[in-house]
């Protein structure tokens, strides 16, 4: 499974949704479906403009967990 790690940039960075939101120009309800972990697609561009935010490595936003360790 693919873990997408917002919350916790956004905590580490201080930031809310609504202000990610501005600043890389994607839609609040997309932003919020991230956070809570509930996308069923990521769009490269909006990776691309939260980690230009963030100004850190895609790895700091996804993470990769095989299935056998998430199923535990």
């Amino acid at each position: 499974m693919i873990r997408i790690k917002l919350s916790d940039l956004l905590g580490k960075h201080k930031m809310t949704q609504s202000a990610l939101a501005k600043a890389t120009k994607i839609r609040p309800a997309t932003i919020s479906k991230m956070y809570y972990e509930e996308s069923k697609r990521l769009d490269v561009s909006q990776l691309n403009r939260i980690c230009s935010v963030f100004e850190c490595e895609i790895s700091d936003l996804l993470e990769y967990i095989p299935d056998n360790k998430h199923k535990s």
